[in-house]
Protein backbone atom coordinates (compact mmCIF):
# COMPACT_ATOMS: atom_id res chain seq x y z
CA UNK A 1 0.00 0.00 0.00
CA UNK A 2 1.54 3.66 -0.73
CA UNK A 3 2.46 5.14 2.11
CA UNK A 4 0.20 8.34 2.16
CA UNK A 5 -2.67 6.04 2.48
CA UNK A 6 -2.08 4.95 5.91
CA UNK A 7 -3.71 8.48 6.39
CA UNK A 8 -7.17 6.97 5.42
CA UNK A 9 -7.21 5.20 8.50
CA UNK A 10 -6.84 7.80 11.27
CA UNK A 11 -10.35 7.65 12.40
CA UNK A 12 -9.67 4.46 13.71
CA UNK A 13 -7.50 6.39 16.81
CA UNK A 14 -4.75 5.90 18.85
CA UNK A 15 -5.05 3.63 22.32
CA UNK A 16 -5.23 5.59 25.05
CA UNK A 17 -1.70 4.95 26.63
CA UNK A 18 -0.09 6.32 23.55
CA UNK A 19 -2.70 8.90 23.17
CA UNK A 20 -2.21 10.35 26.53
CA UNK A 21 1.63 10.82 25.73
CA UNK A 22 1.25 12.19 22.68
CA UNK A 23 -1.49 14.78 24.25
CA UNK A 24 0.75 15.03 27.37
CA UNK A 25 3.98 16.02 25.31
CA UNK A 26 6.10 12.85 25.31
CA UNK A 27 6.61 12.16 21.70
CA UNK A 28 9.34 9.65 22.58
CA UNK A 29 7.07 8.09 24.41
CA UNK A 30 4.38 7.90 22.27
CA UNK A 31 6.80 6.74 19.37
CA UNK A 32 8.22 4.32 21.77
CA UNK A 33 4.80 2.66 22.07
CA UNK A 34 3.65 2.85 18.64
CA UNK A 35 6.73 0.99 17.62
CA UNK A 36 5.72 -1.57 20.33
CA UNK A 37 2.57 -2.08 18.62
CA UNK A 38 4.02 -2.26 15.00
CA UNK A 39 6.03 -5.25 15.61
CA UNK A 40 3.28 -7.36 17.00
CA UNK A 41 1.47 -10.01 14.80
CA UNK A 42 -1.97 -9.48 16.23
CA UNK A 43 -2.07 -5.57 15.47
CA UNK A 44 -5.09 -5.13 13.16
CA UNK A 45 -3.80 -3.99 10.22
CA UNK A 46 -7.01 -1.18 10.08
CA UNK A 47 -4.98 -0.32 13.69
CA UNK A 48 -1.21 -0.61 11.95
CA UNK A 49 -2.21 1.69 9.42
CA UNK A 50 -3.14 4.46 12.03
CA UNK A 51 -0.33 3.99 14.29
CA UNK A 52 1.86 4.60 11.01
CA UNK A 53 0.39 7.59 9.98
CA UNK A 54 0.44 8.91 13.09
CA UNK A 55 4.24 8.17 14.12
CA UNK A 56 4.81 10.32 11.65
CA UNK A 57 2.50 13.30 12.71
CA UNK A 58 4.00 12.56 16.22
CA UNK A 59 7.23 13.29 14.87
CA UNK A 60 6.49 16.51 13.12
CA UNK A 61 4.43 17.91 15.53
CA UNK A 62 6.96 19.86 17.73
CA UNK A 63 7.88 21.91 14.51
CA UNK A 64 4.37 23.88 14.47
CA UNK A 65 4.87 24.93 17.49
CA UNK A 66 8.37 26.26 18.88
CA UNK A 67 7.62 29.08 20.88
CA UNK A 68 8.02 29.09 24.91
CA UNK A 69 5.49 31.43 26.33
CA UNK A 70 8.28 33.89 26.70
CA UNK A 71 9.60 33.31 23.15
CA UNK A 72 5.26 33.86 22.15
CA UNK A 73 5.54 37.01 23.86
CA UNK A 74 8.85 38.71 22.15
CA UNK A 75 6.55 37.91 18.78
CA UNK A 76 4.28 40.46 19.80
CA UNK A 77 6.07 43.15 21.45
CA UNK A 78 8.01 43.39 18.36
CA UNK A 79 5.40 45.07 17.08
CA UNK A 80 3.21 46.23 19.86
CA UNK A 81 5.93 46.94 23.45
CA UNK A 82 3.13 47.40 25.58
CA UNK A 83 1.04 43.65 24.80
CA UNK A 84 0.65 42.64 28.65
CA UNK A 85 0.60 38.91 29.64
CA UNK A 86 -2.94 39.53 30.43
CA UNK A 87 -3.65 39.87 26.82
CA UNK A 88 -1.76 37.07 25.69
CA UNK A 89 -3.16 34.94 28.41
CA UNK A 90 -7.30 36.01 27.39
CA UNK A 91 -6.33 35.13 23.54
CA UNK A 92 -5.18 32.06 24.45
CA UNK A 93 -8.39 31.49 26.56
CA UNK A 94 -10.06 33.00 23.39
CA UNK A 95 -8.86 29.90 21.26
CA UNK A 96 -6.73 32.87 19.37
CA UNK A 97 -3.65 31.21 20.26
CA UNK A 98 -2.81 27.54 19.63
CA UNK A 99 -0.70 25.63 21.88
CA UNK A 100 0.15 21.95 22.64
CA UNK A 101 2.23 20.93 26.07
CA UNK A 102 5.88 19.27 24.65
CA UNK A 103 8.16 17.94 27.53
CA UNK A 104 5.79 19.44 30.69
CA UNK A 105 5.56 23.33 28.82
CA UNK A 106 3.05 24.69 26.67
CA UNK A 107 4.49 25.44 23.37
CA UNK A 108 2.92 27.98 21.13
CA UNK A 109 1.72 28.10 17.53
CA UNK A 110 4.05 29.21 14.89
CA UNK A 111 1.60 31.57 13.30
CA UNK A 112 -0.05 32.55 16.06
CA UNK A 113 0.72 36.76 15.40
CA UNK A 114 0.28 36.21 11.77
CA UNK A 115 -2.91 34.52 12.58
CA UNK A 116 -4.72 37.61 14.40
CA UNK A 117 -3.30 39.96 12.11
CA UNK A 118 -5.24 38.43 9.35
CA UNK A 119 -8.44 37.29 11.44
CA UNK A 120 -8.93 41.09 13.52
CA UNK A 121 -8.32 43.94 11.41
CA UNK A 122 -8.27 45.77 14.73
CA UNK A 123 -4.84 43.77 16.20
CA UNK A 124 -3.37 44.15 12.53
CA UNK A 125 -3.87 47.90 12.85
CA UNK A 126 -2.52 48.21 16.52
CA UNK A 127 0.37 46.27 15.44
CA UNK A 128 0.97 48.00 11.99
CA UNK A 129 0.95 44.55 10.30
CA UNK A 130 -1.07 44.47 6.71
CA UNK A 131 -1.02 40.91 5.69
CA UNK A 132 -1.75 40.80 1.75
CA UNK A 133 -4.66 38.88 0.52
CA UNK A 134 -8.10 39.98 0.22
CA UNK A 135 -9.51 37.80 3.08
CA UNK A 136 -7.31 39.87 5.31
CA UNK A 137 -9.17 43.34 4.05
CA UNK A 138 -11.38 45.41 6.78
CA UNK A 139 -14.13 47.44 5.92
CA UNK A 140 -13.20 49.77 3.23
CA UNK A 141 -10.06 48.45 1.81
CA UNK A 142 -9.06 48.07 -1.80
CA UNK A 143 -9.66 44.15 -1.85
CA UNK A 144 -13.28 44.83 -1.21
CA UNK A 145 -13.33 47.15 -3.87
CA UNK A 146 -12.11 44.52 -6.21
CA UNK A 147 -14.18 41.62 -5.05
CA UNK A 148 -17.43 43.96 -5.26
CA UNK A 149 -16.60 44.96 -9.21
CA UNK A 150 -16.47 41.50 -10.29
CA UNK A 151 -19.88 40.48 -8.47
CA UNK A 152 -21.39 43.60 -10.05
CA UNK A 153 -20.32 42.88 -13.64
CA UNK A 154 -21.06 38.80 -12.95
CA UNK A 155 -24.73 40.02 -11.97
CA UNK A 156 -25.10 42.51 -15.09
CA UNK A 157 -23.12 39.99 -17.79
CA UNK A 158 -24.06 36.59 -16.64
CA UNK A 159 -19.96 35.56 -16.40
CA UNK A 160 -16.52 37.29 -16.39
CA UNK A 161 -13.24 35.85 -17.80
CA UNK A 162 -10.07 36.61 -17.07
CA UNK A 163 -6.89 35.42 -18.68
CA UNK A 164 -4.04 34.83 -16.27
CA UNK A 165 -0.48 33.57 -16.74
CA UNK A 166 1.61 32.39 -13.75
CA UNK A 167 5.08 31.17 -13.30
CA UNK A 168 5.49 28.90 -10.44
CA UNK A 169 8.95 27.18 -9.17
CA UNK A 170 9.89 24.89 -6.15
CA UNK A 171 13.78 24.61 -4.94
CA UNK A 172 15.41 22.54 -2.64
CA UNK A 173 17.05 24.28 0.56
CA UNK A 174 21.18 24.48 -0.09
CA UNK A 175 21.54 22.69 3.32
CA UNK A 176 19.58 19.52 2.52
CA UNK A 177 21.15 19.44 -1.38
CA UNK A 178 23.74 16.69 -1.89
CA UNK A 179 25.26 16.88 -5.37
CA UNK A 180 24.43 13.34 -7.57
CA UNK A 181 20.88 13.44 -5.61
CA UNK A 182 17.68 11.77 -6.92
CA UNK A 183 14.82 14.00 -6.64
CA UNK A 184 11.07 14.11 -7.64
CA UNK A 185 9.42 17.67 -8.06
CA UNK A 186 5.56 18.31 -8.03
CA UNK A 187 3.98 21.60 -8.97
CA UNK A 188 0.08 22.04 -9.24
CA UNK A 189 -0.79 23.33 -12.67
CA UNK A 190 -4.54 24.40 -14.24
CA UNK A 191 -6.90 21.08 -14.30
CA UNK A 192 -9.54 20.75 -17.32
CA UNK A 193 -12.93 22.04 -15.16
CA UNK A 194 -15.94 24.16 -15.66
CA UNK A 195 -14.20 27.49 -15.10
CA UNK A 196 -11.15 26.89 -16.67
CA UNK A 197 -10.57 26.80 -20.67
CA UNK A 198 -7.27 27.76 -22.73
CA UNK A 199 -4.73 25.74 -20.52
CA UNK A 200 -1.37 26.36 -22.51
CA UNK A 201 1.75 24.94 -20.53
CA UNK A 202 4.58 27.71 -21.50
CA UNK A 203 7.62 27.33 -20.77
CA UNK A 204 9.02 24.52 -18.56
CA UNK A 205 12.48 24.30 -16.82
CA UNK A 206 14.56 21.79 -16.54
CA UNK A 207 13.32 20.17 -19.85
CA UNK A 208 11.44 17.07 -19.64
CA UNK A 209 8.63 17.34 -17.06
CA UNK A 210 5.66 15.17 -17.07
CA UNK A 211 2.51 16.85 -17.60
CA UNK A 212 -0.26 14.92 -15.88
CA UNK A 213 -3.48 15.15 -18.03
CA UNK A 214 -6.15 17.40 -17.87
CA UNK A 215 -8.27 15.75 -16.11
CA UNK A 216 -6.15 14.76 -13.56
CA UNK A 217 -7.76 14.85 -9.75
CA UNK A 218 -4.49 16.93 -8.79
CA UNK A 219 -2.62 18.05 -11.80
CA UNK A 220 0.49 18.51 -11.51
CA UNK A 221 4.13 18.80 -13.66
CA UNK A 222 6.41 16.16 -12.74
CA UNK A 223 10.33 16.52 -12.83
CA UNK A 224 12.51 13.33 -12.19
CA UNK A 225 16.26 14.27 -12.08
CA UNK A 226 19.43 13.26 -10.59
CA UNK A 227 20.71 17.07 -9.65
CA UNK A 228 24.59 17.73 -9.79
CA UNK A 229 24.14 21.24 -8.78
CA UNK A 230 20.82 22.52 -6.94
CA UNK A 231 18.41 24.56 -9.02
CA UNK A 232 15.18 25.88 -9.64
CA UNK A 233 12.46 24.02 -10.56
CA UNK A 234 9.61 26.27 -12.59
CA UNK A 235 6.37 25.92 -14.97
CA UNK A 236 4.99 28.94 -16.45
CA UNK A 237 1.36 28.24 -17.55
CA UNK A 238 -1.11 30.53 -18.87
CA UNK A 239 -5.25 29.88 -18.89
CA UNK A 240 -8.85 31.49 -19.40
CA UNK A 241 -10.71 31.42 -16.18
CA UNK A 242 -14.14 32.18 -16.18
CA UNK A 243 -17.48 32.63 -13.41
CA UNK A 244 -20.36 32.42 -14.30
CA UNK A 245 -23.32 34.12 -11.82
CA UNK A 246 -26.00 32.40 -9.93
CA UNK A 247 -28.79 33.96 -8.51
CA UNK A 248 -29.39 31.72 -5.27
CA UNK A 249 -31.61 34.09 -3.80
CA UNK A 250 -33.49 34.10 -6.64
CA UNK A 251 -33.18 29.97 -6.59
CA UNK A 252 -34.21 30.26 -3.13
CA UNK A 253 -37.56 32.35 -3.96
CA UNK A 254 -38.19 30.11 -6.40
CA UNK A 255 -37.97 26.85 -4.33
CA UNK A 256 -37.99 24.24 -7.91
CA UNK A 257 -35.57 22.25 -5.89
CA UNK A 258 -37.61 21.08 -3.73
CA UNK A 259 -39.94 19.25 -6.22
CA UNK A 260 -36.63 17.89 -8.04
CA UNK A 261 -35.27 13.96 -7.25
CA UNK A 262 -31.89 15.04 -6.54
CA UNK A 263 -28.89 12.38 -7.28
CA UNK A 264 -26.93 10.47 -5.09
CA UNK A 265 -23.25 11.07 -6.00
CA UNK A 266 -20.73 12.43 -4.43
CA UNK A 267 -22.58 11.99 -1.10
CA UNK A 268 -19.87 9.53 0.31
CA UNK A 269 -18.31 9.42 3.57
CA UNK A 270 -14.68 9.81 2.96
CA UNK A 271 -12.04 8.40 5.94
CA UNK A 272 -10.82 10.13 7.49
CA UNK A 273 -11.51 13.75 7.70
CA UNK A 274 -15.17 13.57 5.80
CA UNK A 275 -17.42 11.42 8.22
CA UNK A 276 -20.98 11.59 8.74
CA UNK A 277 -20.32 11.30 13.04
CA UNK A 278 -23.02 11.43 15.78
CA UNK A 279 -22.20 14.90 16.18
CA UNK A 280 -22.61 16.21 12.76
CA UNK A 281 -25.90 14.01 11.95
CA UNK A 282 -27.15 16.00 14.98
CA UNK A 283 -25.82 19.14 13.62
CA UNK A 284 -27.03 18.48 10.10
CA UNK A 285 -30.38 17.54 11.30
CA UNK A 286 -30.25 21.18 13.94
CA UNK A 287 -29.73 23.30 11.11
CA UNK A 288 -31.54 21.95 8.37
CA UNK A 289 -35.04 21.90 10.96
CA UNK A 290 -38.06 21.10 8.81
CA UNK A 291 -36.56 22.24 5.25
CA UNK A 292 -36.91 19.65 2.04
CA UNK A 293 -35.12 22.24 0.04
CA UNK A 294 -31.68 21.09 -0.55
CA UNK A 295 -30.25 24.40 -1.48
CA UNK A 296 -31.92 25.95 1.10
CA UNK A 297 -30.05 23.13 3.50
CA UNK A 298 -26.92 24.16 1.88
CA UNK A 299 -27.43 27.68 2.33
CA UNK A 300 -28.06 27.16 6.14
CA UNK A 301 -24.94 25.29 6.53
CA UNK A 302 -22.80 28.45 4.65
CA UNK A 303 -24.63 30.68 7.17
CA UNK A 304 -23.39 29.03 10.04
CA UNK A 305 -20.19 28.75 9.30
CA UNK A 306 -19.86 32.32 7.82
CA UNK A 307 -21.64 34.02 10.53
CA UNK A 308 -20.46 32.11 13.33
CA UNK A 309 -16.85 30.74 13.14
CA UNK A 310 -13.87 32.34 13.02
CA UNK A 311 -11.06 32.34 10.68
CA UNK A 312 -7.36 31.05 11.84
CA UNK A 313 -4.31 29.64 10.32
CA UNK A 314 -4.21 26.09 11.11
CA UNK A 315 -0.68 23.75 11.78
CA UNK A 316 0.33 21.71 8.60
CA UNK A 317 -3.07 19.91 7.33
CA UNK A 318 -0.44 16.43 8.01
CA UNK A 319 -0.88 16.82 11.68
CA UNK A 320 -4.95 17.23 11.84
CA UNK A 321 -7.01 14.62 12.48
CA UNK A 322 -11.12 14.79 12.08
CA UNK A 323 -11.31 18.08 10.29
CA UNK A 324 -15.25 18.62 9.68
CA UNK A 325 -16.07 17.69 12.99
CA UNK A 326 -12.66 19.61 15.00
CA UNK A 327 -14.14 22.50 13.07
CA UNK A 328 -17.35 22.09 14.18
CA UNK A 329 -16.34 21.81 17.82
CA UNK A 330 -14.03 24.63 17.66
CA UNK A 331 -15.56 27.51 15.81
CA UNK A 332 -12.26 27.89 14.43
CA UNK A 333 -10.42 27.07 10.64
CA UNK A 334 -9.09 28.60 7.67
CA UNK A 335 -10.13 28.07 4.05
CA UNK A 336 -9.59 24.02 3.76
CA UNK A 337 -11.06 23.63 7.16
CA UNK A 338 -14.11 25.30 6.37
CA UNK A 339 -14.39 23.82 3.16
CA UNK A 340 -14.43 20.70 4.43
CA UNK A 341 -16.83 21.02 7.03
CA UNK A 342 -19.36 22.61 4.55
CA UNK A 343 -18.72 19.71 2.27
CA UNK A 344 -19.46 16.99 4.80
CA UNK A 345 -22.56 19.07 5.99
CA UNK A 346 -24.13 18.82 2.60
CA UNK A 347 -23.22 15.41 2.01
CA UNK A 348 -24.72 13.81 5.33
CA UNK A 349 -27.82 16.00 3.94
CA UNK A 350 -27.34 14.33 0.72
CA UNK A 351 -26.57 17.25 -1.34
CA UNK A 352 -23.38 15.94 -3.51
CA UNK A 353 -20.56 17.85 -2.99
CA UNK A 354 -16.80 18.68 -4.18
CA UNK A 355 -13.18 19.27 -3.17
CA UNK A 356 -11.75 22.07 -5.03
CA UNK A 357 -8.63 24.08 -5.18
CA UNK A 358 -5.24 26.07 -5.97
CA UNK A 359 -4.85 29.45 -5.70
CA UNK A 360 -6.69 33.04 -5.65
CA UNK A 361 -5.35 35.03 -8.57
CA UNK A 362 -4.99 38.66 -8.79
CA UNK A 363 -2.98 41.34 -10.21
CA UNK A 364 -1.27 42.15 -7.11
CA UNK A 365 -1.25 38.89 -5.01
CA UNK A 366 -1.19 35.01 -5.26
CA UNK A 367 -2.17 32.77 -2.94
CA UNK A 368 -2.80 29.26 -2.04
CA UNK A 369 -6.86 28.84 -1.54
CA UNK A 370 -10.05 25.79 -1.17
CA UNK A 371 -13.57 25.98 -1.74
CA UNK A 372 -16.37 23.49 -2.83
CA UNK A 373 -18.94 22.59 -5.86
CA UNK A 374 -21.98 21.23 -4.72
CA UNK A 375 -25.03 19.89 -6.61
CA UNK A 376 -28.79 21.14 -6.72
CA UNK A 377 -31.08 19.96 -9.05
CA UNK A 378 -32.54 21.25 -11.31
CA UNK A 379 -29.29 24.28 -11.17
CA UNK A 380 -26.64 22.40 -11.49
CA UNK A 381 -23.29 22.33 -10.05
CA UNK A 382 -22.73 25.94 -7.86
CA UNK A 383 -20.20 27.45 -5.53
CA UNK A 384 -19.28 27.91 -2.08
CA UNK A 385 -16.49 29.50 -0.54
CA UNK A 386 -16.85 29.66 2.76
CA UNK A 387 -13.92 31.42 3.66
CA UNK A 388 -14.25 34.55 1.27
CA UNK A 389 -18.03 34.69 3.40
CA UNK A 390 -16.35 34.74 6.78
CA UNK A 391 -14.21 37.80 5.28
CA UNK A 392 -17.12 39.49 4.14
CA UNK A 393 -18.55 39.27 7.83
CA UNK A 394 -15.31 40.73 9.30
CA UNK A 395 -15.50 43.63 6.20
CA UNK A 396 -19.26 44.24 7.29
CA UNK A 397 -20.35 43.59 3.49
CA UNK A 398 -23.31 41.44 3.59
CA UNK A 399 -23.88 41.36 0.32
CA UNK A 400 -20.34 39.99 -0.50
CA UNK A 401 -21.32 37.09 2.00
CA UNK A 402 -24.26 36.07 0.35
CA UNK A 403 -22.56 36.52 -3.26
CA UNK A 404 -20.13 33.67 -2.15
CA UNK A 405 -22.96 31.27 -1.42
CA UNK A 406 -23.57 30.23 -5.24
CA UNK A 407 -20.79 32.03 -7.17
CA UNK A 408 -17.02 32.15 -7.09
CA UNK A 409 -15.00 35.10 -8.50
CA UNK A 410 -13.34 35.25 -11.26
CA UNK A 411 -9.74 35.22 -9.69
CA UNK A 412 -8.99 32.10 -9.31
CA UNK A 413 -6.79 29.13 -10.72
CA UNK A 414 -7.96 25.22 -10.14
CA UNK A 415 -5.22 22.46 -9.65
CA UNK A 416 -7.72 20.15 -8.10
CA UNK A 417 -10.87 18.58 -8.70
CA UNK A 418 -10.93 16.05 -5.50
CA UNK A 419 -9.36 15.65 -1.79
CA UNK A 420 -7.16 13.10 -0.47
CA UNK A 421 -5.89 11.54 -3.86
CA UNK A 422 -2.67 10.58 -5.61
CA UNK A 423 -0.99 12.24 -8.49
CA UNK A 424 -0.55 10.80 -11.86
CA UNK A 425 3.33 9.71 -10.74
CA UNK A 426 2.49 9.80 -7.06
CA UNK A 427 5.85 10.12 -4.48
CA UNK A 428 7.08 7.15 -2.41
CA UNK A 429 7.21 8.83 0.33
CA UNK A 430 5.44 11.03 2.83
CA UNK A 431 4.05 13.72 1.10
CA UNK A 432 3.99 17.63 2.87
CA UNK A 433 0.23 17.36 2.51
CA UNK A 434 -1.50 14.27 2.26
CA UNK A 435 -4.94 15.77 1.19
CA UNK A 436 -4.04 18.97 -1.10
CA UNK A 437 -1.56 19.86 -3.41
CA UNK A 438 -1.57 23.90 -3.64
CA UNK A 439 2.22 24.57 -3.49
CA UNK A 440 3.99 21.56 -4.53
CA UNK A 441 6.13 19.03 -3.17
CA UNK A 442 9.57 17.30 -3.52
CA UNK A 443 11.20 13.97 -2.07
CA UNK A 444 14.22 12.33 -2.94
CA UNK A 445 14.85 8.65 -2.98
CA UNK A 446 15.00 7.96 0.78
CA UNK A 447 11.91 10.62 1.84
CA UNK A 448 9.57 13.12 1.43
CA UNK A 449 10.80 17.10 1.92
CA UNK A 450 9.03 18.58 4.90
CA UNK A 451 8.02 22.42 3.77
CA UNK A 452 10.58 23.86 5.70
CA UNK A 453 13.24 22.18 3.07
CA UNK A 454 12.28 23.69 -0.06
CA UNK A 455 11.57 26.84 -1.29
CA UNK A 456 8.43 27.96 -2.86
CA UNK A 457 7.19 30.73 -5.29
CA UNK A 458 4.56 31.73 -7.20
CA UNK A 459 4.55 35.23 -9.21
CA UNK A 460 0.86 36.80 -11.46
CA UNK A 461 2.80 37.39 -14.95
CA UNK A 462 -0.64 38.68 -15.96
CA UNK A 463 -4.26 38.60 -14.71
CA UNK A 464 -6.15 41.10 -17.62
CA UNK A 465 -9.69 41.03 -18.10
CA UNK A 466 -11.31 39.81 -21.31
CA UNK A 467 -13.87 41.93 -22.67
Amino acid sequence: MPINENFRYLHVGLPDDILQRKLGGDPEGAVRLIDRRLKLDTTPEALRCCLTAQREIILRRAEDYPYTKAEALAVVREHIPDFSEEEFEERVDAGKIGWIYLHGERRFFNRFFQSMCKSEPAFGARAGVRLPGVESAGKGSAGEGRLDRCARLMKERGSLSNRIRIRASLRMKDEVFEPGMFVRAHLPIPAACEQQSEIIIEKVFPAGGKVSPEDAPQRTICWETHMEENQEFYVEYSYVHTARYHDAEKMLREGTSSTCTQPDFFTNEEPPHILFTPYLRELVAELAGDTINPLEKARRFYDFITQHMKYSFMPAYFGLEQIAESCARNFTGDCGVFALLFLTLCRCAGIPACWQSGLTVEPDFCGAHDWVRFYVEPYGWLYADPSYGTAAVRAENEERRRFYFGNLDVYRMVANNAFQVPFTIDKEHWRSDPYDNQLGEMETSDRGLRYGEFERNKVVLMCEEIA
